[in-house]
């Protein structure tokens, strides 16, 4: 079952190639922390502060193909931890179908912070999540 989470915390540390980001339950009390690049982490930063760019940048480009095409983007989840590794999928709706494309997590999360979609996480993935 998909437990919805919200990001709760971007950590960015400019001396590190490691970045974080915090994901808590929204009606609960778990989180953990996804490492991420510094690229990311800044972009994720940009849209969770509501800072603008004059052109478009990636995660605007993808948001609006999706549109452009016709589809909306429904959600975006978390689905596997294998070898260290998250592994999560953009949920897109066109035509009464649901699409799902494989993405990075700190791309789903950037797409899902400029959309304004809900990110999930699989139980079992949060669950091995808080053993590590």
């Amino acid at each position: 079952m998909p437990v919805q989470m919200e990001l709760r915390r971007i950590i960015i540390n400019e001396v590190h190639d490691q970045q974080y980001i915090i994901l808590t339950e929204s009606d609960g009390e778990r989180q953990f922390p996804i490492v991420i690049g510094i690229f990311e982490a800044t972009s994720i930063d940009r849209r969770a502060k509501g800072v603008h760019s004059p052109r478009p940048l990636t995660h605007d480009l993808v948001t609006s193909v999706i549109d452009n095409m016709g589809g909306e983007l429904q959600d975006i989840y978390i689905h596997e931890l294998r070898e260290h590794t998250y592994y999560a999928k953009l949920r897109i709706r066109k035509e009464g179908e649901l699409v799902e494309v494989d993405c990075r997590p700190s791309d789903a999360i950037a797409l899902a912070v400029t959309a304004n979609v809900p990110i999930y996480v699989a139980e079992d993935v949060l669950d091995e999540a808080l053993e590590s």
